[in-house]
This record gives structure tokens, sequence and C-alpha cells, in this order.
């Protein structure tokens, strides 16, 4: 039984994997299109129908290409930091649950890959560590652009890393739970719209600005300011190391719209899903297409917020996090407290 359990989480990790890496892949290409057409233009029309084989172009490009480690580089730091960005990103994926359960072949699978009961605290963490991939990455170019970049990046990716805490502390006190599976399945109330934006509308605001920045999206790229700092902390970088840094900032923001959908949107929950019960697959296939549904609108706002606000300056960013946005959270945080008590 143990055997059968293990594969079967092996064959759902090889898949979630699969899948993320193929969707930050197909993110570019996105990417590409929405900005045409914001801009009123085509977008990538060249490489297969509708420009559909771009990203496959572009990815064996970045294989292909040249490897550069800069002479003056610190060598092993220089290949440790894409590497430890991108399986930061990879791993956050774990604990979020895509839907309930599936039967395939007379098994009933799980469609999470771990229900850890610290969820929460598990993506705090690895978010946590993502900072270190880029701080190093910038510090081993040995490139004074590299490096202002990498301190950018850490010093915003904390200062937002304090807003979401809190915003997330405001949802767990009204779930009393930190475990992913739980904070949603508490959501299927009304339903199935018993959703935590209509509870915590602050916090899902707070939550989704601190998103854009922890992923270094506009208007939030001070990190990557091309104007300023050439290209940022993988200025240095060629091949699939760059590639890896690219990467990892697409999973992030798909992960973080994944994350966004589970806590405040509901996750997998649907109204009219209880008439579903007794069709457990169907059910499983439709909380899977939600899911990714939602995830999807979240994408496109990101990708619209990219295309239509100008950068701020970095005096501006971080004294929207700090004066702002903190202040802010905790308020909500103060208000949820007082409320539940009122309410307990």
């Amino acid at each position: 039984m143990e055997i059968a359990l293990l594969i079967e989480k092996g064959i759902l990790i090889l898949i979630l994997t699969a899948i993320t890496l193929g969707i930050a892949t197909y993110l570019t290409y996105g990417e590409r299109k929405v900005a045409a057409l914001m801009q009123d233009r085509i977008g990538p029309d060249r490489a297969g129908p509708f420009g559909i084989f771009q990203p496959l172009a572009d990815a064996g490009k970045m294989f292909f290409k040249e490897e550069i480690i800069p002479t003056h580089s610190e060598r092993w730091l220089f290949i440790l930091g894409p590497a430890i960005a991108m399986v930061t990103a990879c791993i956050t994926s774990a604990v979020i649950p895509w839907g309930t359960s599936l039967e395939v072949f007379g098994r009933t699978v799980e469609l999470q890959v771990a229900d850890v009961d610290i969820g929460v605290l598990y993506i705090m963490g690895i978010v946590s560590m993502g900072v270190y991939g880029i701080m190093i990455g910038g510090w081993a170019s040995n490139n004074k652009y590299s490096l202002f970049s990498a301190i950018r990046a850490s010093a915003q990716m904390i200062s937002y890393e304090l807003s979401m805490g809190l915003a997330l502390l405001a949802v767990i006190l009204l779930s009393e739970t930190l475990s992913l599976k739980d904070i949603v399945a508490q959501q299927h109330g009304d339903f199935g719209m018993g959703w935590n934006i209509f509870y915590q509308p602050i916090g899902f605001l707070i939550f989704f600005i601190c998103s854009l920045a922890e992923c270094n999206r506009a208007p939030f790229d001070m990190a990557e300011a091309e104007s300023e700092l050439i290209g940022g902390y993988h200025t240095e970088y060629s091949s699939m190391k760059l590639g890896f840094y690219l990467f990892a900032e697409y999973i992030n923001m798909f992960i973080s719209s994944a994350l966004m959908a589970a806590v405040y949107l509901g996750g997998y929950n649907f109204p009219g899903m209880d008439l579903l019960h007794n069709h457990p697959t169907i059910l499983g296939l439709l909380q899977i297409g939600v899911m990714f549904t939602k995830v999807s609108i979240f994408i496109f706002i990101f990708m619209w917020i990219r295309w239509t606000l100008p950068r701020f300056r970095y005096d501006q960013l971080m004294s929207l996090g700090w004066k702002s946005l903190i202040p802010l959270a905790l308020l909500n945080l103060i208000i949820t407290a007082a409320v539940s008590l009122w309410l307990g």
C-alpha cells in the first residue's frame, strides 16, 4: 500500500512539474500576445499558426546558446543562484490543492501532493528562500549593476513579505487552520460561494499588490529596471541559466495566482458542485478546470497591469510597502480579530 502511494505521489509530482514548466513556457507567449493586444500589434505570428511554437523556439535558443561564466565571478555561487531560484519556484506548488480527488483505475487520487497542516507557513518559508537565488546570483556576478539589482530585489521582497504575511494572518484567524486544504474546504459554503474575498476584501487587495512586488512584476520591477540597471541581477547570465531566472519569474506568477485563487477565491469550489457528488470523476475534472480558470484570470491581470502602469520610483515603492501596506494590513488584522472575538 505504501509503495502504491509513493508511486501515485511520484506520478502526481511529475505531472504537476510538467504542467508548471509548460505553463511557464507558454506564459511568455501569452505575455507577448497580451502586450500586442494592448499596443494594437499582432505579436508572434511566424513560428507555427498564430506563432504558437514561438516558446519552443525560445526554449531551444536558450538550450543551445553559448554558456558564458565571467572570469571574475564566483563560479559555484554563479551557478547556484539560478538553481535556487528555479527549485524554490517549483516546490512551492506542493501544498496547493487543485481539486478534491479523482477516481483513477479504482484508486482515489488526492489532487494535492502534500496535505501538511502548516501549508501556509511552508509557502511563506519557501518564498522567503527564493530571494537567496536572486541575491547570490547578483553578488556572484561581480557586476555592480547586478549587485545593485540584487540589493533592491531583496529589500523589496523582504518588505512586501511582511504585508503579505499580515494579510494571510487575517485569513488564518477566520479559518483557524494553517492547512490550505482546510482553508479551501471551508469556502465551500453558500452554494460554493463562501469565498474569503467577501470577508477579507482589504486583505485580498494587500495580498494581490504584494504578489506583484514578490514576483518583480510591473509596476514593481525595480530589480530589472532596464533603463537603470541594464538587465538587473541576471545581466551577466546567458544560456539556460538566464532561462532559469526567467522561467522562475513566470512560475512564481503562476503559483502566486494559484495561491490567491485558493485562499481568497474558493480554490476549486464553484456554485452547484454539490449536484455532482455522485460523479466524482466529473466533479474532480471540473474542479481542476475551475481552479485553472481562476488562475488564468489572475495571470491575465498580472500581464494587463504590466503593460498599463508605469514603473514606480524606488523610494515610492518602499514608501508604499512600509508606510501604507503594513499599517493597513495591521489595521485589517486588528479589525478581523475584534469582529471574530465579538461574534465568537
